[in-house]
């Protein structure tokens, strides 16, 4: 049912689901001691299984773990990866600025860390989303960004690491700037997206434009031309699309809490509520970005399976005219 042709538009060749910003805990802390980061981020994966669609890959932009410990994120590799395998989908994760590279690498890509800052980190000895300037200056491996490549049957997913080590704005340092632009001197057979945590986008929350993603026309100046068909991006803790290069740029919203845009002017405030996901639908000619609301409300109004299933039984004419023909 899913694969049916039910308009003009023929099924998404792929889809992708978009969570940022999960801010997990050790020893399933609740952040803030009021947030409980697991219970959401397994209620919105129970919805996606729920709702019977199989994604080809799970994309998280950053802030996986609020302080960059280790048991944080082997948990929350746990509890995404299981899903994931489920649907047989890739799972990428993407640095944000509350992320420890070091952890990040050994615990959720499962790459070896030699040095002090990755036994530290492993140990989850890194706290409060900072990082000891000493170790991080003896150590180069927390100063290397983690950027990666993904191919999905010819559909490239470039993960971008602007964080920067010690702080919360964003940056994308001369080294990567050469690394993205070779990457993509060679265009992808179904084109790439750009996936990384600080979007390059404008925000109506002033503080929050203070920890933006600096010097933003360098970047732009790689991209265009480029086969990027759209940036995924996290952050900012409330969903919102924008324009970067000529290039659309969709944000999810955070699944641990939300930015409240209606609250009093200067005051920055994260609400309790208001989570969403991004399903992100890839078809030939066009991307698309849908926000679904994670958690349990009342139904408005609901047309049943099997009323679903005497549509499709019939031609795209009589479709439309028992569907459409207002009653």
């Amino acid at each position: 049912m899913a694969s049916m042709q039910w308009g003009q538009y023929a099924p998404a060749d792929k889809i992708l689901v978009h969570l940022s910003d999960t801010h997990f805990l050790a020893d399933a802390a609740a952040l803030y001691g009021t947030v409980d980061t697991d219970t959401t981020v397994h209620r919105a994966l129970e919805q996606l299984h729920r709702s019977g669609i199989r994604p080809d890959a799970v994309i998280i932009t950053g802030d996986v773990a609020d302080r960059g410990e280790a048991d944080a994120y082997r948990r929350i590799r746990g509890i995404v990866e299981s899903a994931a395998a489920q649907w047989q989908a890739k799972v990428i994760w993407v640095m944000g600025n509350h992320d420890q590279r070091a952890a990040f690498r050994s615990v959720l890509l499962g790459q070896d860390q030699p040095g002090e800052a990755a036994r530290a980190a492993d140990q989850g000895t890194v706290d409060q989303g900072r990082v000891d300037q000493d170790r991080v200056d003896q150590d180069p491996v927390d100063q290397d960004p983690v950027d990666q490549v993904h191919d999905l049957d010819g559909l490239r997913i470039i993960a971008l690491d602007t964080s920067v080590p010690g702080y919360h704005h964003g940056e994308v340092t001369d080294a990567q700037l050469e690394w993205l632009r070779t990457v993509l001197s060679t265009p992808a057979r179904h084109g790439s997206i750009l996936a990384l945590h600080h979007p390059p986008i404008p925000t109506p929350l002033p503080l929050m434009s203070v920890l933006e993603l600096q010097e933003q026309p360098r970047l732009a100046a790689v991209l265009a031309g480029s086969d990027v068909r759209a940036i995924l991006g996290g952050h900012l803790h409330y969903a919102t699309q924008g324009l970067f290069a000529g290039i659309p740029v969709s944000v999810a919203g955070a699944t641990c809490y939300t930015m409240d845009l209606s609250a009093p002017e200067r005051e920055l405030t994260g609400v309790n509520g208001g989570r969403t996901l991004n399903l992100v639908h890839v078809y030939a000619d066009q991307i698309t970005h849908s926000q679904v609301p994670i958690g349990a409300f009342d139904t408005a109004t609901h047309f049943p399976a099997d009323y679903v299933d005497r549509l499709a039984a019939l031609s795209p004419e009589a479709r439309l005219e028992a569907f459409s023909r207002q009653q």
